[in-house]
């Protein structure tokens, strides 16, 4: 029970998909995680706005506190003393401290126990630089000192950041007794200045002047907001660096750092998992919500809390808690979905996959852990704010424990709600995205959504341990957040365990041992270092008093912080706001409810100008949010008439043979010809058939009329379809039933009069037709459905290709092909692999245009090749489409007659339909506007192209994806692997692929049999067969390369797609989901295609390697002869070599007997 309390991260041998994994405390706490977090993910707008306003109202209350004011000022426009003097330093000079100064006690509470002769305050007043205004920084004189004042000007003292700041400061020595009255005297100081920028008030009275009025001396009053809270963050930070002492700088330098490079860790681990903006940017505003509800919290508990504090805190905060907890719930929702998509489109309990869902099972699996860490960390802190450490460390014990608790409340609802959201963008992103490519590839619309509605959901193709994630393709380890963590954490620890062992060796100004700065310094105000804020001051006093051997006591003030302003604004600032009157009476009346104080202020956080400029940004993003979720969810809403009709159909539809039936050898057998189906009664309708039990043809004809044919039986559909009532490639429409469409077909092809003779076994005929989704066929793949094509399917490999293994599908019927293949990926793979460049990448498309002149021709080749042509073209092609973009123009003319070669890139679609359309729109833009209207349109394909055909041009130009794949196989694996040799595998191919090509006047057929390859892939994957013309365009080059075999294959027309065509079958896309290349790539189109077009190049050159080999050493015919025949091979299949006759000595194997011709040749002329 109690190991379950126990973080994962300090157990040894935890893994997170033991099934034994939760505890007694994870078996309670989880159910109510999940419903909390389902609540959050079923309504994610709603808790969104809840936070929001709640957000709203916490903030306005933390404005009327007065929390944002530089310091606490009192309520009568009287200066208030004890603030100013917050943070002094009191120094001791004396000949009892051997005429050194001495630091005492901070503040001015507290009585100097020793006898001073004289108690002394320095005062340093500073004003900023005004930029260029009118108005100067005032000098001494025209400072306005209290009457009989002892106030005496000290020399100015000069910083290091003066130049940076720009402040003028002057400084005051007097007694101690009179500072109270000098500052009170000194809050309003008169602005030395030409008398510009005047104020007319339209009333007798002299212009109004701009003075210097002490910031901590203004009136009390709600402060105007973010803006000027940040303003005086800045300046109290200048001030900061200005006067406090160098190490405690070097440590809130540190803590800031460590801030900032965590704000740069969250960001790249969000976008190692596929956001590059959103999650990070949420992270940080959950986190700031829950530290706004702590603040208010904690103030309104009592306990005190500054900005100061805050300011310095924080850093070490965010440092020590870190944003790991949100990444570790990401990563659990992403690895949730990508099982779920794994195990196919569930979560294993029957459940369709849903966002939702994938919340649900990472809450299950991480939810408890993320929980109990928080509670480890809040006792921490919670013991930390109950001990007796005085200073600033218990306030924000206190206050980091109530932002964790909001934290990890918002982290299960705030963020998890923008989680889902932005997930459930990605996926509506994806599904647009791809339904659109489909549809401009020539799909249509209804197979496009279906496709694309399997394929919205992320995909990785290597998630293996509960440590290493993969998301999105780079990995992020569970231990590699906590270990920038802990760094910082032994830092920060260090450096004040120094600090603290190097106090008593520290030194100052005079020698005096001035520096207290440790441990509690990071969480409360540092002090500041006197010598710094008034240390020429300092000096000239120290001369006088050791000039007079008077012992003095001097008290150092902060400065005091100046700004020029019209006093009647001041007051105008400080006057009654717009919301009085909700004052009063009303106001008890109005928001004397239950949650009436918290709409009050909801409707006062409309007024700060900034809350009010984020409220209209959340509304506007909102608006857009809404608008684009409904626009992109509209396409998969059905019609409720529609589904409704389909619904009554199916209910009214007589009862059918798809049941389940037996199979023999994989394939559904066919019941006999409209078994049982003419017995089936139609509902009570106008149809009804007849007392004699059949319906009439004339009541058949009428149903179909009517749209209610899916309500007849089989046999009058048959009789239909064969009276012609019933087109046949109608059925599908007509019947609303694809499978359904197909049987009928089958029958009708069957019982047609004129080729009974040949088709009438097809009824009863092997070939399958049940349990396929025709749906993806029907307007995409095939017309005139009557079943599908079973095809053995084999893999080979694994192949190594630039440093990534693949298994190659290959559907083929012919033997030994996979085998051959498998052997090639062996011997690439033990020579490390193949290496691929893709070398070009462009679709083509060559129409043909006529004209009734040769002169009207040559105009038109010559503005199609000019810069204008090219100009207009290009961007009447691109127009078309959001991933055709043209690259190339190329036009020939053969007499009247002109031929343009377009080549454009395609994204991860093979491209024919999208080029197809983007060339029609440039032929009619060109003979439109650019003054050729007398062209005639011949063909949009005029063979120019040249597609599915062989073609030199393709072999040239390329067409496609142009990929080289090479090999090194070493001379070993040569022998041990491939039986055959390295001289010989190169000789073989001069002679076989080179000359034996060149003699057969071969274009692109440098090969052995690339298109066995190239087809067998194509077929597994869902190419078009018949590309296989110029894909398989191929020269294979061997070479001797210091002893090892280098092979290569330059394929220049491959032609694929990872989206479109037969790629939009289930069975073809999962052979692509085995390659990693399912549909369009997320971040740059085109990278799928390419990467497949690598992966074919690949196998081509295994393929290549197994076959040249196999002839070399003469073993071709006899591994088909032994791989194809599963009975009893006779003798001659199984001889290792070719019979000879009695007598005779063993002949040499065919494929080495030129070799060896050649070598006895060498023999014999050594030896003469």
């Amino acid at each position: 029970m109690l190991g379950s309390l126990i973080p994962t991260r300090w157990r040894r041998n935890y893994d997170i998909t033991d099934p034994d994994k939760p505890g007694f405390y994870n078996r309670r706490v989880t159910p109510y995680l999940q419903a909390v977090s389902h609540k959050a993910c079923t309504h994610p707008i709603h808790s969104i706005a809840v936070v929001a306003i709640l957000g709203s109202a916490f903030y306005v209350n933390l404005l009327e506190s007065g929390f944002f004011q530089p310091s606490p000022v009192s309520a009568a426009n009287k200066v208030d003393f004890n603030a100013l003097s917050a943070g002094s330093r009191r120094l001791h000079l004396g000949a009892e401290t051997g005429w050194k100064w001495q630091l005492q006690d901070n503040g001015t509470g507290r009585k100097v126990t020793e006898q001073v002769d004289e108690e002394l305050a320095v005062v340093t007043l500073s004003f900023p630089d005004t930029n260029g205004s009118p108005y100067a920084a005032p000098i001494a004189q025209g400072v306005p000192l209290p009457e009989d004042s002892l106030a005496e000007l000290l020399p100015s003292s000069v910083n290091i950041l003066s130049p940076i700041s720009s402040d003028t400061t002057l400084a005051f020595s007097m007694p101690y007794s009179e500072t109270a009255r000098f500052l009170e005297g000194v809050k309003n100081v008169p602005a030395s200045g030409n008398g510009m920028a005047q104020v007319e008030d339209g009333s007798d009275d002299e212009p109004e002047q701009k003075r210097w009025l002490m910031k901590s001396g203004k009136r009390g009053g709600r402060s105007n907001g973010m803006l000027e809270w940040a303003e005086n963050s800045w300046t109290a930070f200048v001030d900061l660096l200005k006067n406090a002492e160098t190490l405690d700088i070097i440590i809130m330098s540190l803590g800031y750092f460590s801030m900032y490079l965590t704000f740069i860790s969250l960001f790249l681990s969000m976008r190692r998992m596929g956001s590059n903006f959103w999650l990070g940017t949420s992270v940080l505003f959950s986190s700031a919500f829950a530290f706004l509800f702590a603040l208010v919290v904690t103030l309104k508990l009592g306990v005190p809390e500054d900005v100061v504090l805050l300011s310095e805190g924080v850093p070490f905060l965010v440092v020590t808690v870190g944003f790991e907890k949100p990444i570790v719930l990401t990563q659990a929702v992403l690895s949730a979905a990508l099982h779920a998509k794994q195990n196919g489109n569930g979560n294993g309990n029957g459940e369709p996959l849903t966002i939702q869902n994938a919340v649900q099972i990472a809450v299950r699996e991480r939810g408890f852990e993320i929980v109990r860490d928080y509670a480890v960390e809040i006792a921490i802190l919670c013991a930390g704010a109950a001990s007796g450490i005085q200073g600033g460390l218990r306030q924000f014990c206190f206050l980091a424990a109530w932002t964790l608790f909001f934290d990890c409340i918002l982290l299960f609802t705030f963020y998890t709600s923008i989680l889902t959201i932005k997930l459930e963008i990605n996926r509506i992103k994806r599904h647009v995205t791809l339904r659109k490519a489909l549809e401009e590839d020539g799909v249509s619309r209804r197979v496009a959504e279906n496709v694309a509605s399997s394929n919205e959901w992320p995909k990785d193709e290597s998630f293996h341990s509960s440590e290493t994630y993969s998301i999105f393709g780079r990995k992020v380890r569970d231990s590699s957040i906590p270990r920038f963590k802990v760094m910082m954490v032994t830092g920060f620890i260090l450096i004040n365990v120094l600090n603290l062992c190097t106090m008593p060796f520290r030194g100052t100004r005079n020698n005096s041992p001035i520096t207290t700065a440790g441990l509690s310094s990071v969480v409360t105000q540092p002090p500041i270092d006197p010598f710094k804020v008034a240390g020429n001051g300092l000096d000239h006093i120290f001369n006088q008093a050791k000039r007079n051997q008077l012992s003095l006591s001097v008290t150092v003030f902060n400065p005091i912080k100046y700004e020029l302003q019209y006093p009647s604004m001041a007051d105008a600032g400080n006057a009654a706001s717009d919301w009085s009157l909700l004052n009063g009476d009303y106001r008890e009346g109005v928001f004397s409810a239950v949650g009436g104080r918290v709409v009050e202020s909801l409707l006062k956080s409309f007024e700060d100008p900034v809350l009010s400029k984020w409220v209209i940004t959340a509304l506007a993003m909102s608006l857009v949010l809404n608008g684009y979720l409904f626009n992109a969810a509209r396409w998969s809403i059905k019609d409720p008439e529609q589904a409704q009709r389909q619904a009554s159909i199916s209910e009214q539809r007589p009862a059918t043979s798809h049941a389940k039936k037996a199979s023999v050898n994989g394939n559904i057998l066919a019941s006999s010809p409209m078994d049982g189906e003419s017995k089936a009664t139609a509902p009570e309708t106008d149809f009804a058939p007849g007392e004699s039990g059949k319906r009439t043809r004339e009541q058949c004809e009428a149903m179909v009329r009517g749209k209610k044919a899916p309500l007849l039986d089989d046999a009058e559909l048959v009789d239909l379809s064969l009276r012609g009532k019933i087109p046949g490639y109608a059925l599908e429409k007509t019947l609303e039933d694809k499978t359904r469409a197909v049987k009928i077909r089958r029958s009708v092809i069957s019982r047609t009069p004129g080729t009974t003779e040949l088709t009438a076994g097809l009824e009863r005929s092997l070939l399958p037709y049940e349990h396929f989704d025709y749906d993806r066929v029907h307007g995409a793949c095939c017309e005139n459905v009557i079943g599908y094509m079973p095809l053995p399917l084999g893999v080979a490999g694994p192949l190594t290709i630039d440093g990534r293994s693949y298994f190659l599908p290959m559907a083929t019927t012919e033997g030994v092909l996979v085998a051959s293949t498998s052997r090639g990926c062996k011997a690439i793979n033990a020579g490390g692999g193949a290496v691929t460049v893709l070398t070009a990448d462009g679709m083509t498309r060559g129409p043909c245009i006529g004209f009734e002149t040769l002169t009207r021709a040559a105009a038109a080749k010559v503005w199609l090749d000019g810069v204008e042509g090219q100009k207009v073209m290009r961007e009447a092609f691109n127009s078309t489409s959001r991933f055709a973009r043209l690259q190339q123009l190329k036009s020939s003319i053969a007499g009247t007659y002109v031929y343009v070669r377009f080549k454009t890139t395609t994204g991860d679609a093979m491209g024919m339909n999208m080029i197809s359309k983007g060339v029609e729109n440039a032929l009619k833009v060109m003979s439109t506007e650019a003054g050729f209207e007398d062209m005639a349109i011949i063909s949009v394909s005029g063979n120019y192209c040249t597609d599915k055909k062989p073609a030199a041009i393709n072999w040239i130009d390329g067409r496609g994806k142009s990929v080289v794949a090479e090999a090194i196989i070493p001379a070993d694996v040569v022998r041990s692997v491939l039986k055959s040799d390295v001289n010989a595998l190169v000789e073989l191919n001069i002679a076989k692929n080179f000359i034996g090509s060149a003699m057969a006047g071969s274009i692109g057929g440098f090969n052995a049999h690339a298109a066995n390859i190239v087809t067998a892939i194509f077929l597994a994957t869902g190419q078009d067969p018949a590309q296989n013309v110029e894909s398989s365009n191929c020269i294979t080059v061997m070479k001797n390369l210091h002893g090892d075999l280098q092979i290569t294959v330059s394929m220049p027309c491959i032609e694929v797609g990872t989206i479109g065509g037969g790629t939009v079958l289930e069975p073809q896309a999962a052979m692509l989901d085995l390659l990693g290349v399912r549909g369009p790539h997320p971040t740059s189109p085109g990278d799928n295609a390419r990467q497949l077009a690598k992966i074919v190049a690949a196998g081509v050159l295994a393929g290549e390697l197994s076959l040249c080999s196999a002839l070399a050493a003469g073993h071709l015919v006899q591994a088909h002869m032994s791989h194809n025949r599963s009975a009893a091979p006779s003798a001659a299949p199984s001889r290792a070599q070719s019979p000879r006759p009695a007598g005779k000595p063993t002949l040499n194997p065919v494929g080495l007997a030129m070799t060896n011709m050649v070598e006895r040749a060498g023999r014999e002329a050594s030896r003469r």
